[in-house]
């Protein structure tokens, strides 16, 4: 008689587009594709997801709280607790992960008086993302329980390890899979430029991310704006960003707003929202800019140099300097660069096209260097060797 699929939830706050919950499916894949049965569960409905579910997986969302819970605010977190708990005994859970800051905490005290193994992935670099004085007492109180930690560059870990005493640590870059996956929506560069009276020709600056402010987005449009002056075909194409408002603020506005002074440059700003086919895009820039304030572990980038472009990245916190040697498979821009210093490389790469073709052809090497099959086999081992002899399922 054969032995029952391990079951592991991955717990993450939505499926939305972004880094953090493309590599919670990737993770989801692997272990199906190892025999597990993986359950993404998450807090926002199912009408949030952008990304498809692998073959294999189970998604789950949470019941919504009742208006009575919802009015009790951060006193409703024992029984929200209380709730998670519950479910992870009646779907015999046998391991946890939480991934991003908050599911990861909620889980570490759900599973805390089950004996459950928990695993924690922080996506973004602590010290910088936010999450609210009450979340990060939480987070000290409740890290140090984790049997594993998941850490996307040296950096984060040894923050995690010094200040939450997250000492139980396997260093995991993000995975890229080349060719880079294809889904909806599909929106063709070259009609979306037509459309925009773009030629075939036209020099395009892209950068792709779904939060303004972290990826640097009115920096890059500062420094785009004397770039454009001088080349009146140069385009900035910004990927990622929503027409509807986000945390309250319409990111793609405040953007065009910093161009009131320059309205003739205008139309030369791009838009094109949400993008499920971005190798097409990628294939499509001169130059592929990251201006993050700070990072995780950027998978963009990781992306874009898979797809062969020539890379001008922000040495931010963390993981730009972890893909990118400078001057040898992309340019990284030392975090004192001032404005003037950015228009400078941006312009000479701009004007170099065997200076691109031989930066973006030695970025590709990343491509086996990150491949998702040696990273699944590492993360299926770890999480394998957490696994109890006794589960839920044999009456914990």
């Amino acid at each position: 008689m054969g032995h029952e699929p391990k079951r592991v939830v991955l717990y993450i706050d939505s499926l939305k587009l972004g880094g953090a919950e493309r590599v919670t499916l990737s993770w989801a894949q692997w272990l199906s594709e190892a025999g597990w049965k993986p359950l993404v569960l998450t807090r926002q409905p199912r009408s949030w997801d952008f990304y498809p579910l692998p073959e294999g997986v189970i998604r789950v969302v949470e019941p919504e709280d009742p208006g009575w819970m919802r009015r009790l605010g951060p006193m409703a977190f024992p029984l929200r607790i209380r709730r998670l708990r519950h479910w992870l005994i009646e779907e015999r859970i046998d391991l946890a992960i939480g991934v991003t800051s908050l599911p990861a905490i909620k889980l570490l005290f759900a599973c805390r008086s089950l004996g459950l193994p928990c695993v924690v992935s922080e996506r973004n670099y602590p010290p910088l993302k936010r999450i609210g004085r009450i979340w990060s007492l939480l987070r000290r109180w409740s890290y140090p329980w984790a049997d594993l930690h998941l850490v996307q560059t040296k950096a984060v870990g040894e923050w995690l390890a010094q200040k939450l005493g997250a000492k139980r640590q396997l260093l995991l870059p993000n995975p890229v899979k080349w060719p880079l996956p294809a889904f909806n929506p599909h929106v063709e560069p070259e009609l979306w430029f037509a459309n925009n009276g773009v030629t075939v020709n036209d020099p395009v600056l892209l950068a792709v991310g779904t939060k303004s402010d972290q990826k640097g987005f009115d920096r890059l449009v500062r420094w785009w704006i004397p770039l454009a002056e001088r080349d009146q075909r140069l385009q900035l194409v910004i990927v990622g960003l929503d027409e509807r408002i986000y945390h309250g603020r319409d990111q793609q506005a405040e953007l065009r707003s910093l161009l009131n002074n320059w309205s003739h440059l205008q139309p030369r700003l791009h838009f094109p929202g949400r993008v499920g086919n971005l190798h097409n895009w990628y294939s499509r820039c001169q130059v592929f800019v990251l201006s993050s304030r700070y990072e995780g572990f950027p998978n963009v980038l990781l992306e874009a140099m898979a797809a062969g472009c020539c890379c001008v990245a922000a040495d931010c916190p963390q993981g730009p300097a972890d893909l990118v040697a400078s001057g040898v498979n992309g340019i990284l821009m030392p975090s004192t660069t001032d404005d003037q210093g950015w228009v400078n490389t941006l312009s000479r790469v701009l004007k170099d096209p065997s200076e691109r073709a031989r930066l973006g052809q030695a970025a590709t090497l990343v491509r086996d260097r990150y491949n998702s099959s040696n990273l699944a086999g590492i993360l299926v081992g770890a999480l394998a060797s957490l696994t109890p002899k006794q589960s839920l399922k044999s009456g914990h």
